[in-house]
């Protein structure tokens, strides 16, 4: 279901940040240099609690938006935008906000969980404009209650349809590559279940450290920051069930019923590794140790590896090991999804060589398809050799923001975050999380520009 009124004004709350800059303008300047822009104008009205000018501000805008597009209308609403200096906790303040608003308004929180739920706590005093969408980054919430508590807060503001909670991962065409990689192609429907599979491997490695960002990512970690939310969400779309239409409701229920049936395999000791990195050399420059980065509490313990092995308890499914890993500072970025086949139930004597298991790897930035198959050999055809046959995926139009501020503008929730999957994605971490704050799994070290720690295989 999408709503009927048209946004007309996007307000960013937390316009001053560095989400804002580097992503969310960038992403709506591709948005208004696209076709989209040809029949949609949009007025920008930024918040903060920096001391701005307008000027000062649409500087900045102008900067942002030449990292995302150009184009007359990204001209326009760039010379057009307005910034208000404005605590976004206070009644009045947002009252003041809203009253400069064009028409119905998208709010979009770039704003830390804490700060959102006092933001809608002030919302709840005032009477919202119809049709208002709340746009909210993730974490949504800090832990399973907290993000059940934001929930309710945020349905007594405005319909569920409404509220639209951001993951980006889903606006990445790399990884909407994954619907019609499944969907499109009878090769791989009928061996997608666990009388073929072995395992699933989801990873996003980054050769990039910190980069700056203690602020938030020394209170999340890389198991919030990219499992519990990011990939999660990927592990949905790879192993959710047929559907029959591309829409919010089919799509967001198949993920679902994914994320409902997803269980550690194990205890969390068993099931969760985590490790942080240690001062090294990653692309011929030194990196310091994590815990002497600036605006890091080293008491804190933040993982900057995180590693979860969980299953999918369906009949598809059941018993078929899916291992979600991402870590910082990593000398090999590796950003992929591996599906590897069991082995074939005979290999006929004679065939000479190694019989590893066929797999199908879908890459993420770049985006690509790969295939790993034993084939006869050159030269003697009874050997055996593993070949890859590959293709790269074209990207998309749009930056993955941009097609995320398309679904807030339009009002398709199709690719945000429903309200009850959040909720389950906190479910699925929270033993770990507890088992890790009481210091039951061990906090592994790495060399910044290793492969991670040389204990795990």
């Amino acid at each position: 279901m999408t709503t009927t009124t048209q946004i007309k004004t996007l307000v960013v709350l937390g316009a001053d940040g560095d989400l804002t800059r580097r992503l969310l303008l960038p992403g709506l300047a591709s948005l208004l240099g696209s076709d989209w822009g040809d029949a949609r104008s949009i007025q920008l009205l930024g918040a903060g609690l920096s001391d701005l000018s307008d000027e000062q501000w649409r500087q900045r805008v102008g900067d942002a938006f030449g990292e995302g597009g150009a184009g007359p209308r990204v001209s326009r609403t760039a010379q057009r935008s307005r910034y208000r200096r404005c605590d976004v906790t206070s009644v009045e303040e947002l009252e003041s906000l809203l009253a400069e608003c064009d028409g119905t308004p998208a709010l979009f929180f770039a704003l830390p969980p804490a700060i959102t739920a006092r933001a809608c706590q002030a919302l709840q005093q005032l009477d919202l404009p119809e049709g208002t969408v709340l746009a909210m980054e993730k974490p949504f919430g800090t832990d399973l209650a907290g993000a059940r508590a934001l929930n309710q807060l945020v349905g007594t503001l405005v319909p569920e349809n409404q509220i639209f909670r951001v993951d980006h991962f889903m606006g990445r065409s790399d990884v909407l590559n994954l619907i019609g990689t499944r969907f499109s192609n009878r090769l791989f429907e009928p061996v997608w279940n666990n009388q073929h599979v072995e395992s699933i491997e989801i990873v996003y490695d980054e050769s990039l450290a910190l980069e700056g960002r203690a602020g938030y990512y020394d209170k999340a970690g890389a198991l919030v920051d990219m499992l519990q939310s990011h990939l999660l969400q990927v592990m949905a779309l790879l192993m959710m069930e047929p559907i029959s239409r591309i829409d919010e409701r089919d799509l967001r229920d198949a993920k679902g019923q994914v994320l409902r049936a997803t269980r550690l395999r194990g205890a969390p000791r068993e099931a969760s590794r985590r490790a942080r990195y240690t001062a090294g050399t990653l692309d011929g420059r030194k990196l310091s140790a994590y815990s002497r980065e600036p605006g890091v509490d080293a008491s804190r313990r933040t993982e900057t590896l995180a590693e979860l092995t969980v299953e999918v308890d369906t009949w598809r499914w059941s018993g078929v090991p899916v291992v979600l890993r991402s870590g910082k500072a990593l000398g090999r970025p590796r950003k992929e999804a591996v599906v590897t086949l069991k082995p074939t139930p005979h290999l006929p004597t004679g065939l000479l060589g190694n019989d590893t298991s066929d797999q199908i790897v879908i890459g993420f930035k770049p985006a690509g398809l790969a295939l790993h198959l034993d084939v006869s050999g050159p030269g003697d055809p009874f050997d055996l050799e593993t070949v890859s046959p590959s293709a790269e995926l074209e990207a998309g139009d749009l930056l993955a923001y941009g097609e995320v501020l398309a679904g807030i503008l339009d009002g398709d929730p199709l690719l945000a975050v429903r309200g009850d999957n959040a909720e389950e994605c906190w479910r699925i971490v929270e033993p770990v999380l507890e088992a890790w704050r009481e210091d039951k799994v061990p906090l592994d070290t790495y060399a910044a520009g290793s492969s991670g720690p040389s204990s795990w295989s």
